[in-house]
């Protein structure tokens, strides 16, 4: 019998298929092993630096570095299991840095480099230096990847090359209370283009706001507030979050002579509605007294306080800003005048618009506390309670653009200087920087007038003639 002489070539074909070689054998095939997202550089000190990771599988993952980028007497991490259980997200630290020192660094990935970094690598990291420094530290709130894809600002954040750069609110706008959304929202964000070289070689702090732990403004009500805390435990490489026995994000960080407190104000939030009474509260008992007791054990120059709601009283009375807590706030400041602790700054975020206001507690016999915010990085700005309430503003709001805040330390002089830069998204300042000394954050010290600029000292002048600000 004759036989077709395509259907004895196609037969060769098939019996030779890998294909089918896999499907007759016992072969497991998992796909190729690499990241999916990262790296992200996370908190660095002066001889230990971590490094956050997300796997394509369970595989084993290490980080290897070195000061020659060659790799030729690197040291590799501990190789990590991924697991499903943690979204296939790690945690890796790197030991016996040398302080000051710039390290490569790669990724490999069941003992072999990251395939998709391949051309790409090494990435760079910076040992901090020991004790007291010049250092530059650069944040921002508000990035909304659904709405803003494309997201540029990244670059001008980068080419001021920060030392350290802060997350102070609202880093992705999950806007659900499903902790899913939530890690998926990381996880389109981390593969922003613009977004990943800098993720992996500025080390990253972050707090959370009210759009990345569920909705907006939302509260201790928050039917799934644990499993949005567990996602942002996971992709965020902070060094701790919260106490034993006290969940939350908040933590200390310090760096350069400075100490960061970085506050969680959405786990413990009473509602904003509820009346403004003393029992009111936004960080809940504990988180406060761990607040002052950390405040109180600082010999830092400068203390800075992180926190994703405003600190000022510029908006409404009921609104999603520490406005609807005065008296907790209030408390709050007048402890830390009592008590003479120094060297308080505040930091905020979620304003839609860029702002330098002073809190004048000199008038109350301590000293004046100045307010930095910074956004969005990238949404929508808005003018919304510019008007509302005449605060003391250093500079003028700017709502013109996207910004990024950049913050310099010089803990060298003998008389510390923190400068306050507001910057656009071609890296520009938008207004004069604002310099302050350790000295002048001490009871008893008025500062405030000598920083205003010719517009805000008109508009005070006129605020205090007329009682009418704008």
């Amino acid at each position: 019998m004759s036989v077709d002489r395509r259907t004895v070539i196609a037969s060769g074909l098939f019996a030779a298929s890998p294909f089918k070689a896999l499907a007759q054998s016992n072969v497991h095939w998992d796909g190729i092993p690499r990241l999916m997202q990262g790296p992200v550089l996370g908190w660095c000190a002066s001889t230990e630096a971590t490094v956050w990771t997300r796997a394509s599988g369970a595989y084993a993952v290490s980080i290897q570095y070195d000061k020659d980028p060659r790799f030729s007497l690197a040291t590799t991490t501990p190789a990590l299991t991924a697991a499903a259980s943690d979204d296939f997200t790690q945690v890796h630290r790197l030991s016996g840095l040398t302080p000051g020192e710039t390290y490569a660094y790669r990724v490999l990935i069941n003992g072999k480099p990251n395939p998709d970094e391949v051309g790409f690598e090494p990435h760079r990291l910076r040992a901090a230096s020991v004790g007291p420094s010049r250092f530059r530290m650069a944040f921002g709130s508000c990035a909304r990847r659904a709405r803003y894809p494309v997201q540029p600002i990244w670059k001008a954040v980068e080419q001021a090359q920060p030392d350290l750069f802060i997350w102070a609110g609202d880093a992705v706008y999950a806007d659900s209370p499903d902790p899913a959304v939530v890690a998926e929202e990381y996880r389109r964000q981390r593969d922003l283009p613009e977004i990943r070289p800098f993720m992996a070689s500025v080390p990253q702090l972050a707090i959370w706001d009210d759009h990345d732990y569920g909705l907006n403004d939302h509260d201790r009500r928050h039917p799934h507030k644990e499993g949005a805390l567990r996602v942002f435990k996971q992709y965020w490489p902070n060094p701790v979050a919260g106490l034993s026995g006290v969940p939350g994000t908040f933590f200390k960080h310090s760096q350069g002579g400075v100490d960061f407190f970085f506050l969680d104000v959405r786990y413990n939030r009473d509602p904003n509605m509820d009346p403004d009474t003393p029992r009111k509260t936004m960080l809940g008992k504990a988180q406060f007294d761990w607040l002052m007791a950390g405040l109180r054990a600082s010999k830092a120059p400068f203390k800075v306080l992180v926190s994703g709601s405003g600190w000022s009283d510029a908006k409404v009375v009921g609104a999603d800003s520490w406005a609807s807590f005065t008296h907790e706030r209030d408390r709050l400041f007048s402890l830390i005048m009592k008590e003479a602790i120094t060297g308080v700054i505040l930091l905020s975020g979620d304003t839609h618009f860029g702002e330098m206001n002073c809190l004048p507690w000199s008038d109350k016999g301590g000293y004046d506390l100045y307010e930095f915010v910074s956004s969005p990085l990238a949404q929508d700005t808005e003018d919304l309670f510019l008007d509302y309430r005449p605060i003391l503003r250093v500079r003028q709001a700017y709502p013109k653009d996207v910004n990024f805040g950049v913050v310099d330390f010089d803990l060298t002089l003998s008389d510390p200087t923190v400068t306050f830069d507001l910057r656009d998204e071609g890296g520009q300042s938008v207004w004069a920087p604002v310099t302050v000394r350790a000295s002048d954050l001490t009871p008893g010290r008025i500062s405030w007038p000598k920083t205003l600029d010719t517009v805000s000292k008109l508009r005070w002048e006129r605020f205090v003639a007329t009682g009418r600000y704008y």
